[in-house]
Protein backbone atom coordinates (compact mmCIF):
# COMPACT_ATOMS: atom_id res chain seq x y z
CA UNK A 1 0.00 0.00 0.00
CA UNK A 2 1.59 3.31 -0.98
CA UNK A 3 -1.46 5.46 0.57
CA UNK A 4 -0.95 7.88 -2.44
CA UNK A 5 -4.44 8.89 -3.08
CA UNK A 6 -7.83 7.47 -2.12
CA UNK A 7 -8.82 3.65 -1.92
CA UNK A 8 -11.74 2.93 -4.22
CA UNK A 9 -15.06 1.31 -3.44
CA UNK A 10 -17.39 -0.01 -5.73
CA UNK A 11 -20.60 -1.68 -5.11
CA UNK A 12 -22.36 -0.40 -1.57
CA UNK A 13 -24.84 -3.24 -1.37
CA UNK A 14 -26.20 -4.87 1.71
CA UNK A 15 -21.99 -6.00 2.62
CA UNK A 16 -20.72 -3.48 0.54
CA UNK A 17 -22.12 -0.42 2.51
CA UNK A 18 -20.80 -2.00 5.64
CA UNK A 19 -17.63 -2.82 4.39
CA UNK A 20 -16.89 0.36 3.35
CA UNK A 21 -17.84 1.85 6.79
CA UNK A 22 -14.90 0.34 8.18
CA UNK A 23 -12.91 1.23 5.97
CA UNK A 24 -13.54 5.04 6.73
CA UNK A 25 -13.75 4.24 10.46
CA UNK A 26 -10.25 3.07 9.67
CA UNK A 27 -9.23 6.05 8.68
CA UNK A 28 -8.78 5.49 4.94
CA UNK A 29 -9.96 7.84 2.38
CA UNK A 30 -12.58 6.95 0.32
CA UNK A 31 -14.10 6.93 -3.43
CA UNK A 32 -17.38 4.91 -3.27
CA UNK A 33 -19.54 4.20 -6.29
CA UNK A 34 -22.55 2.42 -7.07
CA UNK A 35 -25.01 2.73 -9.93
CA UNK A 36 -28.01 3.63 -7.28
CA UNK A 37 -28.04 7.11 -5.89
CA UNK A 38 -29.47 5.91 -2.69
CA UNK A 39 -26.62 4.10 -1.90
CA UNK A 40 -23.85 6.73 -2.19
CA UNK A 41 -25.73 9.25 -0.13
CA UNK A 42 -24.90 8.06 3.41
CA UNK A 43 -21.33 8.88 2.38
CA UNK A 44 -21.47 12.35 1.32
CA UNK A 45 -19.46 14.14 3.64
CA UNK A 46 -17.26 11.13 4.88
CA UNK A 47 -16.18 9.88 1.05
CA UNK A 48 -15.91 11.27 -2.05
CA UNK A 49 -18.48 10.02 -4.32
CA UNK A 50 -17.61 9.08 -8.13
CA UNK A 51 -20.24 8.45 -10.75
CA UNK A 52 -18.94 5.74 -12.72
CA UNK A 53 -16.99 2.97 -12.13
CA UNK A 54 -14.31 4.35 -14.22
CA UNK A 55 -13.96 7.57 -12.85
CA UNK A 56 -12.79 5.27 -9.30
CA UNK A 57 -10.36 3.59 -11.51
CA UNK A 58 -8.89 7.25 -12.81
CA UNK A 59 -8.24 8.27 -9.25
CA UNK A 60 -7.61 5.20 -7.19
CA UNK A 61 -4.49 2.93 -7.15
CA UNK A 62 -6.36 0.16 -5.11
CA UNK A 63 -10.05 -0.54 -6.28
CA UNK A 64 -11.98 -2.64 -3.70
CA UNK A 65 -15.76 -4.37 -5.54
CA UNK A 66 -18.43 -5.99 -3.40
CA UNK A 67 -20.56 -6.78 -6.34
CA UNK A 68 -23.95 -9.21 -6.67
CA UNK A 69 -23.41 -11.39 -9.47
CA UNK A 70 -20.23 -12.52 -11.88
CA UNK A 71 -21.39 -10.29 -14.53
CA UNK A 72 -22.03 -7.29 -12.63
CA UNK A 73 -18.55 -7.78 -11.84
CA UNK A 74 -17.46 -8.23 -15.51
CA UNK A 75 -19.02 -5.22 -16.44
CA UNK A 76 -17.16 -3.03 -13.11
CA UNK A 77 -13.77 -4.70 -14.07
CA UNK A 78 -14.21 -3.77 -17.92
CA UNK A 79 -14.98 0.01 -16.93
CA UNK A 80 -12.11 0.00 -14.48
CA UNK A 81 -9.40 -1.93 -15.96
CA UNK A 82 -6.34 -0.09 -18.05
CA UNK A 83 -7.91 3.58 -16.01
CA UNK A 84 -5.28 5.87 -15.23
CA UNK A 85 -4.93 5.33 -11.80
CA UNK A 86 -6.20 1.59 -10.59
CA UNK A 87 -3.09 -0.83 -9.94
CA UNK A 88 -4.61 -3.73 -7.84
CA UNK A 89 -8.07 -4.47 -7.82
CA UNK A 90 -9.64 -6.67 -5.27
CA UNK A 91 -12.61 -8.17 -5.94
CA UNK A 92 -14.76 -9.44 -2.69
CA UNK A 93 -17.92 -10.66 -4.52
CA UNK A 94 -19.25 -14.46 -4.95
CA UNK A 95 -17.97 -14.98 -8.33
CA UNK A 96 -17.13 -18.21 -8.95
CA UNK A 97 -13.50 -19.85 -10.08
CA UNK A 98 -14.17 -19.76 -13.72
CA UNK A 99 -15.25 -16.15 -13.49
CA UNK A 100 -12.38 -15.44 -11.29
CA UNK A 101 -9.99 -16.78 -13.74
CA UNK A 102 -11.29 -14.84 -16.35
CA UNK A 103 -11.27 -11.46 -14.00
CA UNK A 104 -7.94 -11.85 -13.45
CA UNK A 105 -6.48 -12.55 -17.14
CA UNK A 106 -8.05 -9.54 -18.29
CA UNK A 107 -6.58 -7.27 -15.12
CA UNK A 108 -3.53 -9.01 -16.26
CA UNK A 109 -3.76 -8.29 -19.77
CA UNK A 110 -4.39 -4.39 -18.73
CA UNK A 111 -1.24 -4.55 -16.14
CA UNK A 112 -3.75 -4.46 -12.90
CA UNK A 113 -3.06 -6.84 -10.30
CA UNK A 114 -5.98 -9.03 -8.94
CA UNK A 115 -6.68 -10.83 -5.85
CA UNK A 116 -9.76 -13.18 -5.45
CA UNK A 117 -11.16 -12.23 -2.02
CA UNK A 118 -14.60 -13.55 -1.39
CA UNK A 119 -16.20 -12.67 1.97
CA UNK A 120 -18.38 -14.90 4.56
CA UNK A 121 -20.32 -13.79 7.51
CA UNK A 122 -23.22 -11.83 6.15
CA UNK A 123 -24.93 -8.73 6.89
CA UNK A 124 -24.03 -9.05 10.87
CA UNK A 125 -20.65 -10.06 9.90
CA UNK A 126 -19.91 -7.26 7.86
CA UNK A 127 -21.57 -4.77 10.38
CA UNK A 128 -19.85 -6.50 13.05
CA UNK A 129 -16.41 -6.49 11.47
CA UNK A 130 -16.19 -9.97 11.76
CA UNK A 131 -16.42 -11.57 8.39
CA UNK A 132 -13.86 -13.83 6.70
CA UNK A 133 -12.03 -13.26 3.83
CA UNK A 134 -11.25 -16.05 1.51
CA UNK A 135 -8.32 -14.83 -0.34
CA UNK A 136 -6.17 -16.04 -3.55
CA UNK A 137 -3.42 -15.00 -5.76
CA UNK A 138 -0.45 -13.51 -5.53
CA UNK A 139 0.91 -13.21 -1.72
CA UNK A 140 2.86 -10.55 -2.28
CA UNK A 141 -0.41 -8.29 -3.38
CA UNK A 142 -2.64 -9.96 -0.83
CA UNK A 143 0.15 -8.95 2.16
CA UNK A 144 -0.09 -5.50 0.55
CA UNK A 145 -3.84 -4.95 0.87
CA UNK A 146 -4.10 -7.29 4.20
CA UNK A 147 -4.52 -4.03 6.31
CA UNK A 148 -7.49 -3.00 4.03
CA UNK A 149 -8.74 -6.40 4.78
CA UNK A 150 -8.33 -6.81 7.89
CA UNK A 151 -10.50 -3.24 8.83
CA UNK A 152 -13.88 -5.33 7.86
CA UNK A 153 -12.47 -8.70 8.95
CA UNK A 154 -11.84 -10.71 11.55
CA UNK A 155 -10.52 -13.80 9.84
CA UNK A 156 -8.23 -13.16 6.72
CA UNK A 157 -6.89 -16.01 4.76
CA UNK A 158 -4.65 -16.32 2.11
CA UNK A 159 -6.09 -19.87 0.64
CA UNK A 160 -4.05 -20.50 -2.73
CA UNK A 161 -2.11 -18.77 -5.41
CA UNK A 162 -4.84 -19.59 -8.05
CA UNK A 163 -7.14 -16.65 -8.80
CA UNK A 164 -10.36 -18.37 -8.24
CA UNK A 165 -9.46 -20.82 -5.20
CA UNK A 166 -10.85 -18.83 -3.01
CA UNK A 167 -13.70 -18.32 -4.87
CA UNK A 168 -14.04 -21.92 -4.85
CA UNK A 169 -13.42 -22.19 -1.11
CA UNK A 170 -16.53 -19.53 -0.24
CA UNK A 171 -18.73 -21.41 -2.71
CA UNK A 172 -17.66 -24.73 -1.14
CA UNK A 173 -18.35 -22.87 2.29
CA UNK A 174 -21.87 -21.55 1.41
CA UNK A 175 -23.06 -24.98 -0.06
CA UNK A 176 -22.57 -26.63 3.08
CA UNK A 177 -24.56 -23.61 4.77
CA UNK A 178 -27.15 -24.47 2.84
CA UNK A 179 -27.28 -28.02 3.44
CA UNK A 180 -27.31 -27.43 7.05
CA UNK A 181 -30.44 -24.87 6.37
CA UNK A 182 -32.13 -27.26 4.19
CA UNK A 183 -31.87 -30.18 6.45
CA UNK A 184 -32.50 -28.58 9.28
CA UNK A 185 -35.37 -27.47 8.14
CA UNK A 186 -37.03 -31.08 7.13
CA UNK A 187 -35.68 -32.14 10.73
CA UNK A 188 -37.29 -29.01 12.53
CA UNK A 189 -40.96 -29.40 10.52
CA UNK A 190 -40.76 -33.25 11.41
CA UNK A 191 -40.39 -32.50 14.97
CA UNK A 192 -43.11 -30.12 15.09
CA UNK A 193 -45.61 -32.23 13.24
CA UNK A 194 -44.89 -34.63 16.30
CA UNK A 195 -45.58 -32.41 18.29
CA UNK A 196 -41.84 -31.56 19.58
CA UNK A 197 -41.40 -27.68 20.89
CA UNK A 198 -38.63 -25.98 18.25
CA UNK A 199 -37.13 -24.28 20.73
CA UNK A 200 -36.67 -27.59 22.58
CA UNK A 201 -35.10 -29.16 19.63
CA UNK A 202 -32.78 -26.75 19.02
CA UNK A 203 -31.41 -27.05 22.54
CA UNK A 204 -31.15 -30.57 22.03
CA UNK A 205 -29.67 -30.32 18.47
CA UNK A 206 -27.57 -27.50 19.96
CA UNK A 207 -25.68 -29.67 22.61
CA UNK A 208 -25.46 -32.85 20.55
CA UNK A 209 -23.90 -33.99 17.27
CA UNK A 210 -26.44 -32.62 15.36
CA UNK A 211 -25.30 -28.63 15.35
CA UNK A 212 -25.08 -26.63 12.50
CA UNK A 213 -25.15 -23.23 11.22
CA UNK A 214 -28.55 -23.47 10.89
CA UNK A 215 -29.42 -24.46 14.46
CA UNK A 216 -26.80 -22.47 16.02
CA UNK A 217 -27.93 -19.14 14.46
CA UNK A 218 -30.20 -19.18 11.87
CA UNK A 219 -33.40 -20.46 13.11
CA UNK A 220 -33.16 -19.44 16.28
CA UNK A 221 -32.55 -15.58 15.36
CA UNK A 222 -34.32 -15.37 12.36
CA UNK A 223 -36.84 -18.54 11.85
CA UNK A 224 -38.49 -19.09 14.91
CA UNK A 225 -39.21 -15.53 15.56
CA UNK A 226 -40.29 -15.47 12.33
CA UNK A 227 -38.55 -12.14 11.29
CA UNK A 228 -36.19 -14.10 8.37
CA UNK A 229 -34.24 -11.00 8.67
CA UNK A 230 -30.41 -12.45 8.23
CA UNK A 231 -29.29 -9.78 5.68
CA UNK A 232 -28.55 -12.84 2.54
CA UNK A 233 -31.13 -12.98 0.06
CA UNK A 234 -32.44 -16.43 -1.14
CA UNK A 235 -31.52 -16.20 -4.67
CA UNK A 236 -28.09 -15.10 -3.40
CA UNK A 237 -27.77 -18.55 -1.90
CA UNK A 238 -29.24 -20.04 -4.60
CA UNK A 239 -26.89 -18.49 -7.29
CA UNK A 240 -23.72 -19.50 -5.19
CA UNK A 241 -25.11 -23.20 -5.18
CA UNK A 242 -25.95 -23.30 -8.53
CA UNK A 243 -22.16 -21.57 -9.11
CA UNK A 244 -20.62 -24.34 -6.91
CA UNK A 245 -22.37 -27.49 -8.91
CA UNK A 246 -21.31 -26.01 -11.81
CA UNK A 247 -18.01 -26.27 -11.25
CA UNK A 248 -18.52 -29.59 -9.86
CA UNK A 249 -19.91 -30.54 -13.78
CA UNK A 250 -16.97 -28.30 -14.96
CA UNK A 251 -14.14 -30.57 -12.89
CA UNK A 252 -15.94 -34.02 -13.33
CA UNK A 253 -16.72 -34.26 -9.54
CA UNK A 254 -19.15 -35.96 -8.53
CA UNK A 255 -21.54 -34.47 -5.79
CA UNK A 256 -24.96 -36.43 -5.27
CA UNK A 257 -25.86 -34.93 -2.23
CA UNK A 258 -24.93 -31.24 -3.26
CA UNK A 259 -27.07 -31.83 -6.24
CA UNK A 260 -29.72 -32.68 -4.58
CA UNK A 261 -29.43 -29.59 -2.41
CA UNK A 262 -29.23 -27.69 -5.41
CA UNK A 263 -32.23 -28.57 -6.89
CA UNK A 264 -34.42 -27.65 -3.66
CA UNK A 265 -32.72 -24.81 -3.13
CA UNK A 266 -34.20 -23.78 -6.94
CA UNK A 267 -37.53 -24.85 -5.98
CA UNK A 268 -37.67 -22.96 -3.40
CA UNK A 269 -35.81 -19.64 -5.39
CA UNK A 270 -38.72 -20.37 -7.72
CA UNK A 271 -41.51 -19.70 -5.74
CA UNK A 272 -39.58 -16.80 -3.69
CA UNK A 273 -39.98 -12.90 -4.40
CA UNK A 274 -36.12 -11.29 -5.01
CA UNK A 275 -36.32 -9.83 -1.81
CA UNK A 276 -36.89 -12.71 0.28
CA UNK A 277 -33.94 -13.60 3.03
CA UNK A 278 -32.20 -17.18 2.56
CA UNK A 279 -34.07 -18.17 5.99
CA UNK A 280 -37.57 -18.53 4.17
CA UNK A 281 -36.08 -21.27 2.69
CA UNK A 282 -38.03 -23.29 5.65
CA UNK A 283 -41.44 -22.16 3.74
CA UNK A 284 -40.22 -24.49 1.75
CA UNK A 285 -40.64 -27.37 3.82
CA UNK A 286 -43.30 -26.30 6.24
CA UNK A 287 -45.61 -26.30 2.99
CA UNK A 288 -44.92 -30.04 2.47
CA UNK A 289 -45.54 -30.38 6.15
CA UNK A 290 -48.60 -27.69 6.73
CA UNK A 291 -47.12 -26.78 10.02
CA UNK A 292 -45.53 -23.37 10.99
CA UNK A 293 -42.11 -23.06 12.76
CA UNK A 294 -42.26 -20.41 15.74
CA UNK A 295 -41.43 -19.77 19.19
CA UNK A 296 -41.21 -17.73 21.63
CA UNK A 297 -38.01 -19.16 23.44
CA UNK A 298 -35.62 -17.56 21.06
CA UNK A 299 -31.99 -17.41 20.08
CA UNK A 300 -30.94 -19.03 23.47
CA UNK A 301 -27.85 -21.47 21.40
CA UNK A 302 -27.66 -18.60 19.54
CA UNK A 303 -26.62 -16.01 21.50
Amino acid sequence: MSGRGPVGFVGLGAIGAPIAEALLDAGHELLVCDSRHEATEPFAGRAAVAETAGEVGDAAEVVLASLPTPDVVREVGLQVFGRAAVRTFVDLSTTGPTAAAGLAASAGAAGIEYLDAPVSGGVAGARARTLTVMASGDEGVFERVRPLLEAFASNVFHVGADPGQGQLVKLLNNLLSATAMAITAEAITFGIRSRLDPGVLLDVFNASSGRNSATLEKFPRHVLTRSFASGFRLKLMTKDVELCLSEARRAGQPMPVGGLVQQLWTLAAAHARDEDDHTEFVRLAEQWTDVTVAGTEVARAGS
